[in-house]
């Protein structure tokens, strides 16, 4: 199904997926948030977690899906979409509370031609309470600008920004509003989101691959929730080093896969200056990127197999290069 060719989902009802990976503490307030939007069956999915969520899930009535051992976030996602219907599919984390009418602001902007996802209005927390609430924006969606590199739009900026309705390079993945046709579309091997991902910029490679096959994303500023960030410019210093040097790493499998020869000799200088940058920095602070390089070069057998597919697809389309750098403005 291309996007020229994409059935009209408007008022048909959406599946909530809402993940769970032991974060009952904040389940216990975005599940009742999620079921009280208008049109959403909203399924629970709980990996293996060893906490209330099970009975969170039972107890707001919403469809539970369970898997006994933990998978992977890109794992759990794909079978979860495997498991579930729906014309309209919001990803949606634990840690990200949906405020009033979410849905009835994102839906419509699903009928609008060739998009595939829609990019809510994110606002950081540091919790699941009103009183919590920052007056930040957590994302505005997201860009990948010419040296190949994702970054969350208007983070950190005032909550009152990014105000106007506009078109994204894509959506981050803590709450999401896809066309179900779009995500089959971009999933020809039967993978939504790339497993060899494992969790971090799965949602950035996934923006990439529907633009690359001539899917659209927008922006909603009134589909607006709020989101506790586990990974992002302001709390990068904390996260873990396995998952800093998985965020590393990825970024070439998303260029193996999703970038053409032209645009990259286009950018090749930017390229060229930022990549030296970046081993520099590597090799001075952290270290333990360096082995990122390893990973990539273990994984890029795969990458290259799903590039195949995918650029064959995009030259059948006639569809033009991803729009790199595509940000919203203030």
């Amino acid at each position: 199904m291309s996007p020229a060719e994409a059935a009209d989902p408007a008022g048909l009802e959406t599946t909530v997926v809402l993940m769970s990976m032991d974060e009952a503490a904040y389940l216990r307030h975005s599940l009742p948030a999620a079921v009280a939007q208008d049109g959403a069956e909203v399924v629970v999915v709980d990996n293996a977690s060893g906490d209330a969520t099970s009975g969170l899930a039972r107890e707001h009535g919403a469809t539970l899906l369970r898997f006994e051992q933990r998978l992977s976030y890109c794992a759990a996602t794909n079978r979860a979409l495997r498991e579930t219907g729906g014309a309209a599919v919001l990803l949606l984390n634990a840690d990200c509370f949906l405020a009033p009418g979410f849905l009835a602001a994102a839906r419509p902007r699903l009928e609008e031609a060739g998009v595939a996802s829609v990019a809510p209005k994110l606002i950081r927390t540091t919790g699941p309470l009103e009183a919590e609430r920052l007056d930040a924006i957590d994302a505005a969606g997201m860009v990948v600008d010419r040296r190949r590199k994702n970054t969350l739009v208007g983070h950190g900026r005032p909550s009152l920004a990014y105000d106007s309705r506009t078109e994204v390079f894509g959506a981050d993945g803590a709450a999401v509003l896809y066309r179900r046709e779009a995500l089959e579309d971009c999933a020809p091997d039967g993978e939504v989101l790339d497993e060899d991902f494992e969790r971090w910029a799965s949602d950035v490679d996934l923006a990439w691959r529907a633009r690359v096959l001539g899917w659209r994303s927008v922006y909603e500023p009134g589909a607006v929730a709020y989101h506790v960030r586990y990974y992002s410019p302001s709390t990068r210093a904390q996260m873990p080093e396995r998952d800093r040097r998985m965020q590393f790493r990825n970024r070439y499998l998303m260029i193996a896969k999703n970038d053409t020869p032209a645009a990259i000799a286009r950018d090749l200088p930017r390229l060229a200056l930022y990549e030296a940058g970046a081993f520099a920095y590597a090799l001075a602070f952290e270290r333990h990127l360096l082995g990122g390089y390893r990973e990539a070069a273990a994984l890029m057998r795969g990458a290259l197999r799903r590039r195949r597919p995918l650029q064959a697809r995009r030259r059948e389309r006639a569809a033009s290069a991803a729009p790199l750098g595509l940000e919203v403005r203030p």
